[in-house]
């Protein structure tokens, strides 16, 4: 019996291969699965490079604009007095502004060679009167680095907006030319000079706007775009006031015409000595030359 039942399966699968479609039918579900195979493998090595694309868009999307994201950055931030400790910090000379009462004014006078010159920046001094780190007033590029006979040694950083601050008077220079520097970086030490001699060890901070000394104490802790000048002229009348000197009763009289003011920052005409004669070149940050 049981020979006669494998000789049956066997005629049927004699019979079956027999048939035409048979081997086709083989063929195709090879053939199918094959391309089933080959399709998904492909779809797999599709999916890891997309994977990477994600993984590097999300690296960049932190920084999509380079140096314009710096430059926003820039302009959003507020005017810092550039001390590392503003409570040990005390402003000794003003901002020279002809629109302040008369107390003012005469705070903003610099008495140089038995002169008065009008100050367009501040000078700032530690209560101690010791020396103290100058930090950046804003974050912005190093345009100049230069030491002057009567002023010290003067950093000049640009911004943006034709901002440009300036400190003079500095003892330790701890930045270079064309270096990038933040908010709060430690740039030197306030020291002495010749022009600011009363206010002892100090820093001379001046903001220029457009090449226009602003008062920094307006914009102290205001976003740098409030920043701005008056674009009209300086009338005769006011060019004649910057020249006048105050007279033994605090009252103002005009200057000789032959003599010429300037700040601590060195931005005006220069001071002339009649007692030593010498002469030496301003710093190039300055407006003009200084002559000690």
């Amino acid at each position: 019996m049981k020979e006669e039942k494998n000789g049956g399966s066997k005629n049927n699968w004699s019979r079956i291969f027999r048939k035409k479609w048979f081997f086709p039918a083989v063929y195709l579900t090879i053939a199918a699965l094959l391309l089933t195979f080959v399709v998904w493998y492909q779809n797999l090595e599709n999916q890891i490079p997309e994977t990477q694309d994600q993984e590097s868009t999300e690296d960049t999307a932190t920084d999509p604009y380079g140096e314009d994201s710096i430059a926003v950055m820039d302009q959003q931030e507020a005017v810092k007095m550039p001390v590392s400790d503003q409570d040990k910090a005390e402003i000794v000379t003003k901002f020279y502004d002809y629109n302040a009462d008369q107390e003012d004014q005469e705070a903003a006078l610099v008495l140089y060679n038995s002169r008065y010159y009008q100050s367009t920046g501040i000078d700032i001094a530690s209560a101690n009167g010791e020396t103290f780190d100058v930090t950046a007033s804003l974050s912005g590029t190093v345009e100049e680095v230069t030491e002057d006979p009567l002023l010290g040694n003067i950093v000049a950083i640009s911004h943006e907006n034709d901002i440009l601050t300036y400190y003079t008077s500095l003892g330790e220079v701890m930045v270079k030319n064309g270096e990038r520097v933040k908010q709060g970086d430690v740039i030197g030490t306030a020291g002495e000079n010749l022009f600011g001699k009363e206010d002892g060890i100090h820093v001379n901070f001046e903001i220029r706007k457009n090449g226009e000394s602003v008062n920094p104490e307006t914009y102290f802790n205001k976003p740098v775009s409030s920043i701005s000048v008056d674009e009209e002229k300086v009338s005769e009348d006011v060019e004649e006031e910057s020249d006048a000197t105050p007279d033994e009763n605090g009252e103002q009289s005009p200057a000789p015409e032959e003599d010429t003011e300037t700040d601590d920052s060195g931005s005006q005409d220069d001071p002339t000595n009649e007692e030593d004669g010498a002469s030496t070149d301003g710093a190039q940050s300055s407006a003009s030359s200084a002559r000690a």
